[in-house]
């Protein structure tokens, strides 16, 4: 028997350099903090030419076990001593402190020195070193302290300790951890005259006095800058910036200064000057070090400071990762969480980058931000709570230490960012000095796609009731809005309908209430780079050509209430030329659309933009994905504006768009009220029949065949016998068997029961419903956090046989206990598995109510000890949760407008298990990208594949070979990355974690004989957040492909099979062998570099296409760029798409949670829409396509996309539960129905898999039903229109095949609205 040993991958994560081209030297210091080499260069180019040589080098360069070994040959083996300080310990850098410990056995004379890389002692590291443990403190204290003086005295003990020198050293000299610094250009403008030992320490009342003196100035021409703001501000003159605390404490690390590194900051220091901030520079050791925080909350106390300006990397907040019981959120992911801000006094922290890159990489770079920053300096900083602004500083080389041979790094200014930075700090001191009622604020509806029955996009939010709740609590907050506000949802679409919207059809007809003259648009946008100005141009033409151009001026939709402007977000483009849809992913603005942000910020001078749920278009305009420059168009539009955007808290993705993009502080709110489907109509009669056959079985045989036979009928009649999934060749006792199962799954299902209000619970019915669902899942092992109907059944001592598990229930006959509580929960008949948990269910509701909602005496419950627990937890902390998340979600908005702080809080799916992400109201954050996937989510995609590949096998007879999967960025935060774990575990990989820690940091080949199957070939179509926010895991999934692709095995190997074939294809057509073969493995697809997207979306709703090739042509130009370990920024490959796309045999997409479904988003059919339409017209025929049911962690499901279209038909779009619940919301209730509409049509164009009986049922039930038809002429005629039209559109596609006198019906209705217009 042989021993099947895993491959290990010897995947680094890093762009750094192959060859330092370093001589050897004595002595050799590896450190990853600039800084510290630069004091340890000036140190060595100071002391005696007598001192043994010295090398020194940053080890992040050694991270790729390549460049270490050319390293270790070139240097480290011929050096006697070697000091190492690692930041993140031996688990950071796994390979290199393996090769070091070998390398110091080698021989006996070798010293090796390992210290932490921070403040916080690592015994394990120090144990390491084969010196004395206070020797290799001492070395560790040395560099921890910094400094010229400790430098130097560093290398002297060095040398005179291990290289049998005699020199004279002193022990390590403490320098302050936390002190006020003062440029020394300016301390003679404030003191008169300069301390060569102060090394820029300063006091506070020394500030104080040069912020005076700067203050005096005002109107003295001290500062033209400052003047021209005053000047154009029409918020502010000189008299009120005069007495206005603008104090901003500027945070950055002490070891800026122990290296001379402090330039930069000086002349940072002159930028805020400029805009009229009083800067109050403060260095630190960490924020993490208690002496150091103490302090800096002392001087921000005694300064009043307004504003936070941090340039800190890491989070003081610890933050698991989601499912990581061993790191958990906040200590418990079980329960609400609450996460504080390091810095007492509660004011906005913002959050400056000093890019780890040169100017030149970030220039050239079209992500922006290399890996390493966003997780340092955007991803961990968001965990703070912190406003993610722009890349202020770059490094470039000071001077070449020839002692060291080492470029000596760096920081400096990039001025223009900086002023930007500098301007957006300005705008959150005048929020915190302007009284509420001299402030204007703009509400911003998005509004897509761009028709009138469609303003206030906003997922699960009621978002005009929502505007109308932020509205009457800006009013009582004092801010000016008039004398009367809309008092409905619907009264204010009604009012912002009364003038131009985006819809071209009334832009000549309607009034318009606010615009920007082309004179005064135009004065701005000559202000744009010289590149920008010429792509609009060249794009759009002159602004009198924008259909929004009236009589010399740029119309923008919207309304005034006072001072508070209600606006109608404009359209990206795509609505004005077609022909973008299929070719122009990258799609500049049209110059209405900027016009609109520049009228905000120049013309009306507003002092914040609120966009009111997700989501709009501004974070999705072309430009970096994070760290973004004057080029990028979200920088461009907004410009350095405080944004605020109250956002679905389980949508971490696209909320952490809007943050690194737009400047976003996230206001997180509930998801919509939620709760079972249960069965209506023929669901509810057909239900009714079986139960009633079912105890006739043997006791009437004439009713129980009588019975049997309407079952039947009714199910063909109905269309249900279509839905049950049943193979070919089945009988009547497997239709009866199969009905019990999808009837009860049906009314299992998790719907949306309405839609959430900013401020406002639901109704008591709802919340009762919802906190059931938000108790359903277990969270963990205690009473407190396993789910209710766990909890119930352990009390009840529930068995049927074995252990029993209320969420994974079947038709099987329930032989277990009944006991008499749950038995008077229903009359119905009490049968099987899935009867049991209906029971259960329904008492948990019961007892819900009672107990935590009427607050019902829980002592009643101690005969139920698990459930009374559980219930005592909901009470006190859930339900607590729920109602501070509807204060904050209005409290947090005023008090951000108000210039002050918003916590951070955990983002994700509540009803997932997810409790610690209550209350809502928080700025969320997301995960940390470099520990995707979480070994929670590679536990669940390991069972996710194996149920795919089972499901699949089943029923084909064969393994999937060839699938394509789409993987996104807000599920990948939500998950920690089941659907890559998918991927991975489908391809035969695993990743490997670092050891006590949670990052991923290489991956493993699993041996064919352990698998037992063969490997899957899979395709990735990655999200444009996914590219964006994971670059470390498309390069890890693509470092993994290429070893796939070299590896032989005894049983093959189809992944390296399709490389092979598809590079001997590829060469034969001429092509060099290098590029053949990176062409043939590319196996990580995404939009253009830039841009977002799958390309359908403007198609469909512009109704702009002829044939299904069509929405595949688009589809491919969209996804045709290629990432990975080379590709980087991403590589055209159309080409190399579209054979991958030809050759998929499967489709999957995966979905997380239920808070949600397929038909209430554009993504789903986009992406596995618009992937399957693909497959089909490159490839001949249409793939397998299956829906990935994680909702429930423990159980992943796989289902056909066919039976998860029709359950989500069934239990939602058509349930008389879900429509009434809409109808509750009127002007946007109509909008949620149009959207299901929209996207059930749009699953048709692409997988043909809507029957025309669904289409027949929809109208029936949303168009055509009396009352509903009434409705929707009250809210919101615009959508019933748009209803009717897209259904007549399903009929002249031939999409709906045969609808009969529906067609004409359809028309009628159609030149009926007609003629109610041109009544009116």
């Amino acid at each position: 028997m042989h021993l099947l040993a895993a491959q290990p991958g010897g995947f680094v994560d890093d762009e750094g350099i192959v060859d330092l081209d370093q001589s050897p030297a004595n002595m050799v210091i590896l450190s990853a903090a600039d800084s510290s080499l630069a004091s340890l260069a000036t140190a060595c180019e100071s002391l005696p030419l007598s001192l043994p040589s010295v090398r020194l080098a940053n080890w992040m360069q050694l991270v790729k076990p390549a460049a270490f070994d050319l390293y270790q040959h070139k240097v480290l083996d011929k050096a006697q001593v070697v000091v190492v300080s690692l930041l993140g310990g031996e688990s950071y850098w796994r390979y290199g402190f393996e090769r070091l410990c070998e390398w110091v056995k080698a021989e006996a004379s070798r010293t090796l020195i390992l210290v932490p890389g921070d403040d916080a002692e690592d015994p394990q590291l120090l144990s390491a070193s084969n010196v004395g443990a206070d020797a290799a403190r001492r070395v560790w204290r040395y560099l921890r302290e910094g400094g010229h003086l400790n430098s130097q005295q560093l290398l002297l003990f060095l040398a005179s300790e291990y290289l049998a020198c005699t020199y004279r050293w002193q022990e390590p000299r403490p320098l302050p951890r936390c002190m006020i610094y003062l440029p020394e250009a300016l301390r003679t403008k404030v003191v008169g005259s300069v301390h060569a030992s102060s090394g820029g320490q300063a006091s506070m009342a020394e500030w104080q006095k040069r912020w005076q003196s700067r203050l005096q100035a005002v109107g003295q021409n001290f500062d033209q800058s400052v003047a021209k703001s005053v000047a154009k501000s029409r918020a502010y003159n000189a008299e009120q910036i005069s007495t206005s605390n603008r104090v901003c404490a500027l945070l950055f690390y002490r070891s800026h200064l122990q290296g001379a590194n402090s330039g930069m900051f000086d002349a940072l220091i002159e930028v805020l000057e400029a805009q009229g901030l009083q800067p109050l520079p403060i260095a630190v050791a960490s924020l993490k070090d208690p002496e150091s925080i103490a302090l800096v909350n002392a001087l921000i106390e005694q300064s009043q400071a307004r504003l936070i300006i941090n340039t800190t990397s890491f989070a003081s907040n610890t933050v698991g990762c989601p499912g990581d019981k061993e790191h958990a959120t906040g200590g418990d992911a079980a329960g609400p969480s609450d996460f504080q801000s390091p810095f007492k006094r509660q004011i906005p922290v913002l959050q400056l980058i000093l890019s780890s890159s040169t100017e030149q990489d970030w220039r050239e770079h079209k992500q922006g931000l290399r890996s390493r920053d966003i997780a340092m300096q955007v991803v961990l900083p968001e965990m703070d709570g912190r406003i993610i602004t722009r890349p202020i500083s770059f490094k470039s080389e000071s001077y070449f230490s020839q002692r060291c041979e080492i470029s000596v790094v760096r920081y400096q200014l990039f001025s223009e960012r900086a002023v930007f930075v500098a301007k957006l700090a300005e705008r959150y001191c005048r929020l915190a000095n302007t009284a509420n009622g001299d402030k204007r604020i703009a509400l911003i509806l998005a509004n897509y796609p761009t028709k009138d029955g469609r303003i206030g996009n906003g997922v699960g939010l009621d978002t005009p009731a929502s505007t109308i709740n932020v509205l009457q609590a800006l009013k009582a907050a004092g801010y000016s809005l008039g004398d009367e506000l809309p008092h409905t949802g619907t009264e204010l679409i009604q009012q912002l309908l009364g003038s131009v919207t985006n819809n071209p059809d009334t832009l000549m007809l309607l009034p318009c209430w606010q615009s920007m003259s082309v004179e005064a648009y135009m004065a701005v946008f000559d202000t744009l780079p010289e590149v920008c100005r010429e792509a609009v141009w060249q794009r759009w033409g002159p602004p009198e050509q924008d259909p929004k151009y009236r009589d010399g001026r740029l119309m923008i939709a919207g309304m005034r209430l006072g001072e508070t402007f209600i606006g109608i977000q404009p359209a990206r483009g795509f609505n004005i030329d077609a022909s973008a849809n299929y070719h122009d992913p990258d799609l500049v603005p049209p110059h209405a659309y900027l016009a609109f942000y520049f009228w905000l910020r120049e013309s009306y001078k507003v002092e914040a933009v609120v966009h009111i749920g997700k989501h709009g278009n501004l974070e999705w305009l072309p430009g970096k994905g994070a760290g973004l420059s004057n080029s990028c168009w979200p920088d461009i539009a907004l410009g350095p504006m405080p944004h605020f955007y109250p956002f679905i808290v389980n949508d971490p993705g696209e909320g952490a768009q809007a943050k690194r993009r737009t400047q976003a502080v996230i206001i997180d709110h509930l998801m919509p009220p939620l709760t079972r489907a249960e069965t209506y109509g023929e669901l509810a009669e057909l239900e009714g029949l079986v139960d009633e056959y079912y105890q006739a079985l043997g006791m009437d045989v004439r009713r129980e065949q009588w019975l049997r036979e309407e079952i039947l009928k009714l199910v063909r009649d109905t269309n249900v016998l279509q839905e049950l999934g049943l193979a070919s060749g089945s009988n009547d006792d497997d239709v009866l068997a199969e009905l019990d199962t999808y009837l009860c799954d049906i009314k299992e299902a998790q719907i949306r029961h309405g839609l959430h209000i900013l401020g406002q619970l639901p109704d008591e019915a709802k919340l009762g419903d919802t906190l059931v669902a938000l108790l359903r899942l277990p969270r963990g092992d205690r009473a407190e956090s396993q789910g209710i109907l766990h909890n119930l059944a352990l009390d009840l001592a529930l068995t049927n046989g074995g252990d029993f598990d209320p969420l994974q229930v079947d038709a099987q006959p329930w032989l277990g206990l009944k006991p008499e509580i749950l038995k008077q929960q229903s009359a119905d008949i009490w049968r099987t598995s899935q009867d049991t948990r209906e029971r259960l269910e329904l008492l948990a509701l019961t007892w819900v109510q009672h107990f935590v909602l009427a607050e019902g005496d829980a002592s009643l419950l101690s005969k139920f000890p698990r459930t009374q627990k559980l219930l005592t937890f909901a009470r006190q902390h859930l339900l607590q949760a729920l109602e501070q998340s509807v204060d904050n979600e209005i409290g947090s908005l005023l008090k951000g407008l108000s210039g002050q702080f918003i916590p951070p809080g955990p983002s994700g799916a509540p009803s997932r298990g997810r409790l610690d992400t209550l209350p809502t109201g928080r700025n969320f954050f997301s995960l940390d990208n470099r520990s995707v996937p979480s070994k929670a989510a590679w536990a669940i995609g390991q069972a996710s594949a194996q149920a795919l590949i089972e499901r699949h096998l089943q029923e084909h007879g064969e393994y999937p070979a060839q699938l394509g999967l789409s993987v996104w960025g807000t599920a990948t935060m939500r998950t920690g990355g089941d659907d890559i774990a998918q991927a991975f575990a489908l391809m035969g990989i695993k990743p490997i974690w670092a050891e006590g820690s949670q990052r991923v940091v290489d991956f493993e080949i699993i041996p064919g004989m352990l698998l037992q199957r063969p490997r899957v070939d899979v395709t990735l179509r990655v999200s444009g957040f996914f590219r964006d926010a994971f670059p470390n895991v498309m390069k890890l999934y693509d470092a993994a492909v290429q070893k796939l692709a070299a590896l032989r095995e005894p049983g093959g190997n189809l992944i390296r099979d399709n490389i092979e074939a598809r590079k001997k294809e590829l060469r034969g057509q001429g092509m060099s062998a290098e590029d053949a073969a990176r062409q043939a493995s590319y196996r990580v697809f995404g939009s253009k570099p830039g841009a977002y997207g799958a390309g359908l979306q403007g198609l469909i709703d512009e109704r702009c296409w002829e044939q299904s090739s069509d929405l595949a042509e688009a589809y491919l130009n969209w996804g045709g760029y290629a990432y990975g370990v080379e590709a980087g920024d991403g590589v055209e490959a159309r080409q190399a798409f579209q054979h991958r796309l030809s050759n998929l045999e499967v489709v999957v997409q995966n979905q997380d949670n239920r808070e949600h479904d397929l038909l209430d988003s554009d993504d789903y059919y986009q992406f596995q829409g618009g992937m399957s339409n693909a497959v089909k017209i490159y490839g001949g025929e249409m793939p397998k396509i299956y829906h990935g049911d994680h909702s429930n962690p423990a159980a992943p499901k796989i289902r056909t996309l066919k039976e998860e279209l029709n359950r989500v038909i069934r239990s939602r779009v058509l349930n008389p539960k879900w429509i009434g619940a809409m109808r509750e919301h009127g002007y946007k209730g109509a909008f949620e129905m149009a959207a299901s509409i929209d996207y059930l049509f749009a699953y048709d164009a692409t997988t043909n898999l809507i029957d025309d009986y669904q289409y027949e049922k929809v109208a029936d039930a949303l168009v055509f039903d009396q009352d509903n038809r009434a409705f929707l002429e009250e809210h919101n005629p615009n959508a019933l229109e748009e209803m009717a039209e897209r259904l007549l559109e399903a009929c002249q596609r031939k999409l709906w095949q045969q609808p009969g006198d529906y067609e004409c019906q359809l028309q009628e209705l159609l030149l009926n609205i007609d003629e109610q217009q041109e009544g009116t």
